[in-house]
Protein backbone atom coordinates (compact mmCIF):
# COMPACT_ATOMS: atom_id res chain seq x y z
CA UNK A 1 0.00 0.00 0.00
CA UNK A 2 1.29 3.58 -1.01
CA UNK A 3 1.73 5.74 2.18
CA UNK A 4 -0.97 7.50 3.46
CA UNK A 5 -0.38 11.10 5.26
CA UNK A 6 -2.41 12.66 8.08
CA UNK A 7 -1.66 15.69 10.13
CA UNK A 8 -2.62 13.12 13.34
CA UNK A 9 -2.74 9.31 13.60
CA UNK A 10 -3.85 8.00 17.55
CA UNK A 11 -2.72 4.55 18.22
CA UNK A 12 -5.66 3.01 20.08
CA UNK A 13 -9.40 3.65 19.88
CA UNK A 14 -10.49 4.06 23.46
CA UNK A 15 -12.30 6.79 25.17
CA UNK A 16 -9.12 8.79 24.87
CA UNK A 17 -8.21 7.92 21.79
CA UNK A 18 -12.01 8.30 20.16
CA UNK A 19 -12.19 11.42 21.79
CA UNK A 20 -9.20 12.80 20.75
CA UNK A 21 -9.91 12.10 16.62
CA UNK A 22 -13.29 13.96 17.13
CA UNK A 23 -11.69 17.03 18.70
CA UNK A 24 -8.65 16.72 16.23
CA UNK A 25 -11.09 16.64 13.33
CA UNK A 26 -12.94 19.26 15.16
CA UNK A 27 -9.94 21.35 14.66
CA UNK A 28 -9.83 20.96 11.53
CA UNK A 29 -6.55 18.09 11.44
CA UNK A 30 -6.63 15.01 9.04
CA UNK A 31 -7.13 11.95 11.31
CA UNK A 32 -6.97 8.79 11.28
CA UNK A 33 -6.88 6.18 14.33
CA UNK A 34 -5.42 3.15 14.37
CA UNK A 35 -7.22 0.24 16.15
CA UNK A 36 -6.29 -3.72 16.43
CA UNK A 37 -9.35 -5.13 17.59
CA UNK A 38 -12.66 -3.10 18.11
CA UNK A 39 -13.91 0.76 18.46
CA UNK A 40 -13.60 1.82 22.17
CA UNK A 41 -11.46 -0.33 23.45
CA UNK A 42 -11.73 -2.45 26.62
CA UNK A 43 -13.53 1.02 28.44
CA UNK A 44 -16.75 0.27 26.07
CA UNK A 45 -16.44 -3.10 25.26
CA UNK A 46 -14.77 -4.62 28.47
CA UNK A 47 -14.81 -2.02 31.29
CA UNK A 48 -16.57 0.55 32.40
CA UNK A 49 -19.56 0.58 30.46
CA UNK A 50 -20.74 -3.53 30.09
CA UNK A 51 -19.68 -3.77 33.94
CA UNK A 52 -22.32 -1.28 34.79
CA UNK A 53 -24.49 -3.01 32.59
CA UNK A 54 -24.17 -6.13 34.94
CA UNK A 55 -24.17 -4.03 37.85
CA UNK A 56 -27.63 -2.92 37.05
CA UNK A 57 -28.79 -5.61 36.34
CA UNK A 58 -27.62 -7.24 40.18
CA UNK A 59 -29.36 -3.80 41.56
CA UNK A 60 -32.58 -4.13 40.18
CA UNK A 61 -32.76 -8.05 41.25
CA UNK A 62 -31.78 -7.22 45.11
CA UNK A 63 -34.83 -4.22 44.76
CA UNK A 64 -36.95 -6.95 43.65
CA UNK A 65 -35.91 -9.36 46.13
CA UNK A 66 -37.00 -6.52 48.76
CA UNK A 67 -39.98 -5.49 47.21
CA UNK A 68 -42.18 -5.75 50.28
CA UNK A 69 -39.99 -2.83 52.04
CA UNK A 70 -41.87 -0.50 49.32
CA UNK A 71 -45.44 -2.37 49.66
CA UNK A 72 -44.82 -4.04 46.35
CA UNK A 73 -45.32 -7.99 45.74
CA UNK A 74 -42.69 -9.12 42.67
CA UNK A 75 -43.23 -12.97 43.58
CA UNK A 76 -40.72 -15.54 43.03
CA UNK A 77 -37.70 -13.85 41.69
CA UNK A 78 -34.62 -15.47 39.69
CA UNK A 79 -32.15 -14.50 37.05
CA UNK A 80 -30.74 -16.08 34.28
CA UNK A 81 -27.12 -15.34 33.76
CA UNK A 82 -27.03 -15.86 30.23
CA UNK A 83 -29.53 -13.21 29.92
CA UNK A 84 -27.35 -11.26 31.94
CA UNK A 85 -24.47 -11.44 30.16
CA UNK A 86 -26.38 -10.93 26.73
CA UNK A 87 -28.04 -7.83 27.79
CA UNK A 88 -24.16 -6.19 28.69
CA UNK A 89 -22.85 -7.65 25.22
CA UNK A 90 -25.80 -5.33 23.83
CA UNK A 91 -25.20 -1.94 25.70
CA UNK A 92 -21.82 -3.22 24.74
CA UNK A 93 -21.92 -3.51 21.02
CA UNK A 94 -24.68 -0.19 21.30
CA UNK A 95 -21.80 2.01 22.12
CA UNK A 96 -19.40 0.20 19.77
CA UNK A 97 -21.56 0.92 16.68
CA UNK A 98 -21.60 4.36 17.96
CA UNK A 99 -18.05 4.79 18.05
CA UNK A 100 -17.97 3.73 14.46
CA UNK A 101 -20.84 6.25 13.76
CA UNK A 102 -18.75 9.41 15.66
CA UNK A 103 -15.39 8.13 13.23
CA UNK A 104 -17.65 8.41 10.27
CA UNK A 105 -19.08 11.66 11.18
CA UNK A 106 -16.27 13.36 12.02
CA UNK A 107 -14.49 12.27 8.48
CA UNK A 108 -11.59 10.00 10.74
CA UNK A 109 -10.38 7.35 8.93
CA UNK A 110 -9.93 4.46 10.79
CA UNK A 111 -6.97 2.16 10.23
CA UNK A 112 -7.46 -1.59 11.73
CA UNK A 113 -4.28 -3.52 12.50
CA UNK A 114 -1.41 -3.49 15.19
CA UNK A 115 0.89 -0.12 14.80
CA UNK A 116 4.57 0.25 15.32
CA UNK A 117 6.47 3.67 15.22
CA UNK A 118 9.23 3.14 12.93
CA UNK A 119 10.36 7.22 13.17
CA UNK A 120 8.57 10.15 14.53
CA UNK A 121 6.24 10.93 11.79
CA UNK A 122 6.32 7.16 10.40
CA UNK A 123 3.90 4.29 11.36
CA UNK A 124 3.71 0.85 9.82
CA UNK A 125 0.74 -1.10 10.59
CA UNK A 126 0.18 -5.28 10.45
CA UNK A 127 -2.57 -6.77 10.71
CA UNK A 128 -4.18 -6.74 14.10
CA UNK A 129 -6.93 -9.38 15.73
CA UNK A 130 -9.74 -7.92 13.64
CA UNK A 131 -10.16 -7.93 9.77
CA UNK A 132 -10.42 -4.32 8.64
CA UNK A 133 -13.98 -4.33 7.17
CA UNK A 134 -14.89 -3.09 3.84
CA UNK A 135 -14.08 0.55 3.00
CA UNK A 136 -11.44 1.33 5.75
CA UNK A 137 -7.64 1.15 5.78
CA UNK A 138 -5.55 -1.64 6.51
CA UNK A 139 -1.61 -2.76 6.65
CA UNK A 140 0.96 -0.48 5.35
CA UNK A 141 2.94 2.61 5.95
CA UNK A 142 1.34 5.77 6.76
CA UNK A 143 2.51 9.03 7.63
CA UNK A 144 1.90 12.33 10.32
CA UNK A 145 3.25 15.09 11.90
CA UNK A 146 1.54 13.97 15.20
CA UNK A 147 1.49 10.52 16.81
CA UNK A 148 -0.79 10.58 19.68
CA UNK A 149 -0.43 7.31 21.93
CA UNK A 150 -3.73 5.75 23.55
CA UNK A 151 -2.72 1.98 23.97
CA UNK A 152 -4.54 1.67 26.96
CA UNK A 153 -3.87 -1.16 29.63
CA UNK A 154 -3.90 -4.33 30.50
CA UNK A 155 -4.94 -6.72 33.66
CA UNK A 156 -1.57 -7.31 35.94
CA UNK A 157 -0.23 -10.28 36.09
CA UNK A 158 1.19 -11.68 39.58
CA UNK A 159 3.77 -14.95 38.80
CA UNK A 160 1.83 -17.82 40.72
CA UNK A 161 -1.12 -16.29 40.36
CA UNK A 162 -1.54 -15.87 36.54
CA UNK A 163 -5.05 -16.49 34.83
CA UNK A 164 -6.10 -19.61 33.01
CA UNK A 165 -9.27 -17.56 31.59
CA UNK A 166 -11.23 -21.03 33.23
CA UNK A 167 -10.25 -21.23 36.88
CA UNK A 168 -8.75 -17.93 37.37
CA UNK A 169 -10.18 -15.12 35.69
CA UNK A 170 -9.35 -11.36 34.79
CA UNK A 171 -12.13 -9.30 34.29
CA UNK A 172 -12.59 -10.06 30.99
CA UNK A 173 -13.70 -13.61 32.05
CA UNK A 174 -15.55 -12.07 34.80
CA UNK A 175 -17.60 -10.33 32.97
CA UNK A 176 -18.83 -13.26 30.56
CA UNK A 177 -19.52 -16.55 33.08
CA UNK A 178 -21.65 -19.25 31.90
CA UNK A 179 -22.63 -19.75 35.33
CA UNK A 180 -22.33 -17.58 38.94
CA UNK A 181 -20.11 -19.41 41.22
CA UNK A 182 -20.98 -20.81 44.36
CA UNK A 183 -17.85 -19.21 45.69
CA UNK A 184 -15.32 -16.90 44.76
CA UNK A 185 -12.57 -15.53 45.91
CA UNK A 186 -11.16 -11.41 44.43
CA UNK A 187 -7.72 -10.55 44.80
CA UNK A 188 -7.71 -7.03 45.31
CA UNK A 189 -9.68 -4.38 46.70
CA UNK A 190 -9.80 -1.90 44.24
CA UNK A 191 -12.43 -0.53 42.03
CA UNK A 192 -12.47 -3.57 39.86
CA UNK A 193 -12.43 -6.16 42.34
CA UNK A 194 -14.36 -4.89 44.57
CA UNK A 195 -17.53 -4.44 41.66
CA UNK A 196 -17.06 -7.45 40.74
CA UNK A 197 -17.47 -8.74 44.38
CA UNK A 198 -20.20 -6.58 44.89
CA UNK A 199 -22.05 -7.87 41.38
CA UNK A 200 -21.48 -11.37 42.40
CA UNK A 201 -22.68 -11.20 46.40
CA UNK A 202 -26.11 -9.84 44.73
CA UNK A 203 -26.57 -12.55 42.88
CA UNK A 204 -25.96 -15.07 45.29
CA UNK A 205 -22.17 -16.15 45.33
CA UNK A 206 -20.19 -16.56 49.01
CA UNK A 207 -17.61 -14.06 48.25
CA UNK A 208 -14.06 -13.75 49.65
CA UNK A 209 -11.43 -10.26 49.59
CA UNK A 210 -8.17 -10.53 49.46
CA UNK A 211 -6.26 -7.04 49.74
CA UNK A 212 -2.42 -7.55 50.74
CA UNK A 213 -2.67 -3.49 51.78
CA UNK A 214 -4.89 -2.41 55.38
CA UNK A 215 -7.23 -0.83 54.43
CA UNK A 216 -9.75 -2.42 51.47
CA UNK A 217 -10.54 0.11 48.81
CA UNK A 218 -6.93 1.32 49.39
CA UNK A 219 -7.16 4.68 46.93
CA UNK A 220 -10.16 6.14 49.56
CA UNK A 221 -10.30 8.17 52.54
CA UNK A 222 -9.80 6.05 55.40
CA UNK A 223 -13.32 7.08 56.91
CA UNK A 224 -14.94 6.28 53.69
CA UNK A 225 -13.47 3.06 53.21
CA UNK A 226 -14.02 1.80 56.86
CA UNK A 227 -17.91 2.45 56.39
CA UNK A 228 -17.43 0.65 52.96
CA UNK A 229 -16.11 -2.61 54.65
CA UNK A 230 -18.96 -2.54 57.58
CA UNK A 231 -21.55 -2.65 54.34
CA UNK A 232 -19.66 -5.18 52.39
CA UNK A 233 -19.64 -7.43 55.34
CA UNK A 234 -22.68 -7.18 56.32
CA UNK A 235 -23.42 -8.19 52.65
CA UNK A 236 -21.73 -11.43 53.63
CA UNK A 237 -18.57 -10.52 52.00
CA UNK A 238 -15.50 -12.17 53.56
CA UNK A 239 -12.61 -9.17 54.03
CA UNK A 240 -8.99 -9.99 54.34
CA UNK A 241 -6.57 -6.68 54.41
CA UNK A 242 -3.25 -6.79 55.11
CA UNK A 243 -2.78 -10.48 53.39
CA UNK A 244 -1.80 -12.02 50.19
CA UNK A 245 -2.74 -14.71 48.30
CA UNK A 246 0.90 -16.92 48.23
CA UNK A 247 -0.38 -20.08 45.67
CA UNK A 248 -3.49 -20.96 43.53
CA UNK A 249 -3.67 -25.03 43.78
CA UNK A 250 -5.95 -25.23 40.38
CA UNK A 251 -8.59 -28.53 40.83
CA UNK A 252 -10.70 -29.69 37.97
CA UNK A 253 -13.65 -27.72 38.47
CA UNK A 254 -12.30 -25.64 41.81
CA UNK A 255 -9.37 -23.55 42.82
CA UNK A 256 -7.43 -23.85 46.54
CA UNK A 257 -6.16 -20.78 47.57
CA UNK A 258 -3.10 -20.06 50.31
CA UNK A 259 -3.57 -17.18 51.98
CA UNK A 260 -1.20 -15.27 54.11
CA UNK A 261 -2.82 -13.37 56.70
CA UNK A 262 -0.14 -11.03 57.50
CA UNK A 263 -0.02 -12.04 60.91
CA UNK A 264 2.10 -14.87 60.82
CA UNK A 265 -0.32 -17.18 60.03
CA UNK A 266 -1.63 -19.19 57.15
CA UNK A 267 -5.22 -20.59 55.56
CA UNK A 268 -6.54 -22.36 53.04
CA UNK A 269 -9.31 -21.89 50.92
CA UNK A 270 -11.25 -23.92 48.32
CA UNK A 271 -13.66 -21.59 46.00
CA UNK A 272 -15.17 -22.63 42.56
CA UNK A 273 -13.49 -19.28 40.58
CA UNK A 274 -10.60 -16.50 41.47
CA UNK A 275 -10.80 -13.14 39.98
CA UNK A 276 -7.47 -11.74 39.78
CA UNK A 277 -7.76 -7.97 40.45
CA UNK A 278 -4.14 -6.91 41.15
CA UNK A 279 -4.28 -3.92 38.54
CA UNK A 280 -3.35 -2.86 34.84
CA UNK A 281 -0.41 -2.11 33.28
CA UNK A 282 -0.11 0.37 29.99
CA UNK A 283 0.53 -1.18 26.70
CA UNK A 284 3.73 0.55 25.89
CA UNK A 285 5.20 -3.10 24.22
CA UNK A 286 5.62 -3.51 20.69
CA UNK A 287 5.51 -0.20 19.60
CA UNK A 288 8.88 0.92 18.73
CA UNK A 289 9.94 3.23 21.64
CA UNK A 290 12.98 1.83 23.13
CA UNK A 291 14.06 2.31 19.68
CA UNK A 292 12.66 5.83 19.22
CA UNK A 293 14.05 6.63 22.95
CA UNK A 294 10.74 7.13 24.33
CA UNK A 295 11.37 7.81 27.93
CA UNK A 296 8.82 5.68 30.43
CA UNK A 297 8.90 5.09 34.01
CA UNK A 298 7.27 2.51 35.92
CA UNK A 299 5.47 1.00 32.94
CA UNK A 300 4.18 4.20 32.10
CA UNK A 301 5.43 6.71 29.06
CA UNK A 302 6.98 10.18 30.80
CA UNK A 303 4.64 13.28 29.43
CA UNK A 304 4.59 17.18 30.11
CA UNK A 305 1.37 19.16 30.72
CA UNK A 306 0.33 19.14 27.28
CA UNK A 307 0.99 15.51 26.88
CA UNK A 308 4.47 15.36 24.62
CA UNK A 309 6.62 12.72 25.07
CA UNK A 310 10.50 13.58 24.89
CA UNK A 311 10.72 12.79 21.72
CA UNK A 312 9.30 15.24 19.42
CA UNK A 313 6.20 15.06 17.29
CA UNK A 314 5.34 11.67 19.82
CA UNK A 315 2.62 12.18 22.66
CA UNK A 316 0.98 10.20 24.88
CA UNK A 317 -2.33 10.21 26.63
CA UNK A 318 -4.65 8.06 29.64
CA UNK A 319 -4.05 4.68 31.11
CA UNK A 320 -0.34 4.80 28.96
CA UNK A 321 0.67 8.09 30.54
CA UNK A 322 0.21 6.98 33.65
CA UNK A 323 -2.06 7.47 36.67
CA UNK A 324 -5.19 7.61 37.30
CA UNK A 325 -5.82 5.21 35.05
CA UNK A 326 -9.46 6.62 33.85
CA UNK A 327 -11.19 7.25 31.01
CA UNK A 328 -12.30 10.62 32.19
CA UNK A 329 -8.86 11.19 32.58
CA UNK A 330 -7.72 9.92 28.95
CA UNK A 331 -10.36 11.56 27.42
CA UNK A 332 -9.56 15.09 28.69
CA UNK A 333 -5.31 14.07 28.45
CA UNK A 334 -6.85 13.97 24.62
CA UNK A 335 -8.35 17.24 24.33
CA UNK A 336 -5.40 19.29 25.70
CA UNK A 337 -3.06 17.12 23.57
CA UNK A 338 -4.72 18.34 20.21
CA UNK A 339 -5.77 21.88 21.36
CA UNK A 340 -2.12 22.50 22.35
CA UNK A 341 -0.91 20.91 19.10
CA UNK A 342 -3.28 23.83 17.69
CA UNK A 343 -1.52 26.36 19.42
CA UNK A 344 -4.82 26.73 21.75
CA UNK A 345 -2.56 27.05 24.84
CA UNK A 346 -5.43 24.71 26.92
CA UNK A 347 -4.62 24.34 30.90
CA UNK A 348 -2.75 20.95 31.83
CA UNK A 349 -4.17 18.17 33.43
CA UNK A 350 -4.60 19.08 37.27
CA UNK A 351 -4.74 15.43 38.36
CA UNK A 352 -6.40 16.59 41.95
CA UNK A 353 -9.26 17.17 40.49
CA UNK A 354 -10.05 14.39 38.63
CA UNK A 355 -12.90 12.29 40.53
CA UNK A 356 -12.83 8.80 40.95
CA UNK A 357 -15.82 6.44 40.99
CA UNK A 358 -16.75 2.78 41.99
CA UNK A 359 -19.96 1.66 41.34
CA UNK A 360 -20.34 -1.40 43.92
CA UNK A 361 -23.22 -1.19 46.59
CA UNK A 362 -22.87 0.98 48.19
CA UNK A 363 -21.44 3.46 45.13
CA UNK A 364 -18.53 5.31 46.13
CA UNK A 365 -16.87 8.68 44.79
CA UNK A 366 -14.01 11.27 45.81
CA UNK A 367 -12.33 13.72 44.38
CA UNK A 368 -9.35 15.56 45.98
CA UNK A 369 -7.18 14.72 48.74
CA UNK A 370 -8.32 12.66 51.74
CA UNK A 371 -8.21 13.42 55.50
CA UNK A 372 -4.86 11.94 55.79
CA UNK A 373 -3.47 13.26 52.72
CA UNK A 374 -4.22 16.78 53.75
CA UNK A 375 -2.41 15.83 57.66
CA UNK A 376 0.64 15.11 55.85
CA UNK A 377 0.78 17.84 53.59
CA UNK A 378 0.50 19.93 57.13
CA UNK A 379 -2.52 21.66 55.99
CA UNK A 380 -4.72 23.48 59.23
CA UNK A 381 -8.39 21.57 58.03
CA UNK A 382 -11.58 21.43 58.36
CA UNK A 383 -13.67 18.05 58.09
CA UNK A 384 -17.36 18.29 57.73
CA UNK A 385 -19.89 15.19 57.58
CA UNK A 386 -23.46 14.64 56.44
CA UNK A 387 -25.11 10.67 57.24
CA UNK A 388 -27.45 9.90 54.74
CA UNK A 389 -29.91 8.93 57.82
CA UNK A 390 -30.55 12.58 57.97
CA UNK A 391 -31.76 13.41 54.41
CA UNK A 392 -35.40 13.41 53.60
CA UNK A 393 -34.65 11.91 49.68
CA UNK A 394 -32.63 9.15 50.74
CA UNK A 395 -35.13 7.95 53.88
CA UNK A 396 -37.84 7.64 51.15
CA UNK A 397 -35.88 6.09 48.49
CA UNK A 398 -35.07 3.44 51.37
CA UNK A 399 -31.27 4.11 51.10
CA UNK A 400 -30.78 5.98 54.37
CA UNK A 401 -26.94 4.42 54.74
CA UNK A 402 -24.35 6.56 53.60
CA UNK A 403 -22.18 9.90 54.01
CA UNK A 404 -20.71 12.78 52.30
CA UNK A 405 -17.56 14.12 53.79
CA UNK A 406 -15.49 17.35 52.88
CA UNK A 407 -12.18 18.82 53.30
CA UNK A 408 -12.14 22.29 53.79
CA UNK A 409 -8.06 24.53 54.05
CA UNK A 410 -9.22 26.59 57.09
CA UNK A 411 -7.16 29.43 56.51
CA UNK A 412 -8.63 29.70 52.79
CA UNK A 413 -11.94 28.28 52.60
CA UNK A 414 -10.75 26.26 49.91
CA UNK A 415 -12.25 22.63 49.54
CA UNK A 416 -9.07 20.36 49.27
CA UNK A 417 -11.61 16.84 48.86
CA UNK A 418 -15.05 15.27 48.84
CA UNK A 419 -15.74 11.81 49.60
CA UNK A 420 -19.06 10.05 49.42
CA UNK A 421 -20.46 6.92 50.02
CA UNK A 422 -23.87 5.63 49.16
CA UNK A 423 -27.03 5.79 46.65
CA UNK A 424 -25.94 7.58 43.49
CA UNK A 425 -22.88 9.27 44.90
CA UNK A 426 -21.24 8.99 41.29
CA UNK A 427 -23.63 10.93 40.34
CA UNK A 428 -23.71 13.80 42.95
CA UNK A 429 -19.50 14.02 42.96
CA UNK A 430 -19.29 16.25 39.43
CA UNK A 431 -20.78 19.32 41.88
CA UNK A 432 -17.99 19.35 44.17
CA UNK A 433 -15.65 18.84 41.27
CA UNK A 434 -17.15 22.02 39.24
CA UNK A 435 -16.48 23.94 42.79
CA UNK A 436 -12.97 22.58 43.02
CA UNK A 437 -11.89 23.78 39.32
CA UNK A 438 -13.75 27.11 39.80
CA UNK A 439 -12.08 27.78 43.50
CA UNK A 440 -15.07 28.00 45.38
CA UNK A 441 -15.15 28.57 48.84
CA UNK A 442 -17.26 27.53 51.87
CA UNK A 443 -18.97 30.47 51.51
CA UNK A 444 -19.92 30.62 48.21
CA UNK A 445 -21.15 27.01 48.66
CA UNK A 446 -23.29 27.88 51.54
CA UNK A 447 -24.92 30.76 49.89
CA UNK A 448 -25.75 28.05 46.78
CA UNK A 449 -29.55 26.99 46.96
CA UNK A 450 -29.75 23.28 46.43
CA UNK A 451 -32.89 21.53 45.49
CA UNK A 452 -35.36 19.98 48.05
CA UNK A 453 -36.02 17.23 48.18
CA UNK A 454 -32.83 15.93 46.52
CA UNK A 455 -29.15 14.02 47.71
CA UNK A 456 -27.58 16.44 46.66
CA UNK A 457 -29.01 18.61 49.90
CA UNK A 458 -26.11 16.63 52.03
CA UNK A 459 -23.08 18.05 49.81
CA UNK A 460 -24.46 21.47 51.27
CA UNK A 461 -24.82 20.14 54.93
CA UNK A 462 -21.70 18.48 55.03
CA UNK A 463 -20.12 21.83 54.20
CA UNK A 464 -22.41 23.19 56.43
CA UNK A 465 -21.15 20.71 59.00
CA UNK A 466 -17.64 21.83 58.68
CA UNK A 467 -18.27 25.31 59.78
CA UNK A 468 -20.48 24.33 62.91
CA UNK A 469 -23.67 25.46 61.29
CA UNK A 470 -25.28 22.12 60.10
CA UNK A 471 -29.37 22.20 60.29
CA UNK A 472 -30.80 19.02 59.51
CA UNK A 473 -28.84 16.51 61.93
Amino acid sequence: MAETTFDIIIIGSGPGGYVTAIRAAQLGFSTAIVEREYLGGVCLNWGCIPTKALLRSAEIFHYLQHAKDYGLSAGEVSYDPSAVVKRSRAVSKRLNDGVGFLMKKNKVAVIWGEATIEAPGKVTVKAGRSEAPKGTLGAGSYAAKHIILATGARPRVLPGLEPDKKLIWTYFEAMVPDRVPKSLLVIGSGAIGIEFASFYRTLGAEVTVVEVLPQVLPAEDAEIAAFARKSFEKQGIKIYTGAKVTKLDKKSDAVTATIDDGKGGTQTLTVDRVISAVGVVGNIENLGLEKLGVKTERGSIVIDGACKTNVPGIYAIGDVAGPPLLAHKAEHEGVICVEAIKGLHPHPMDRRLIPGCTYCSPQIASVGLTEQAAKDKKLDIRVGHFPFVGNGKAIALGEDQGMVKVIFDKKTGQLLGAHMIGAEVTELIQGYVIAMNLETTEEELMHTVFPHPTLSEMMKEAVLDAYGRVLNI
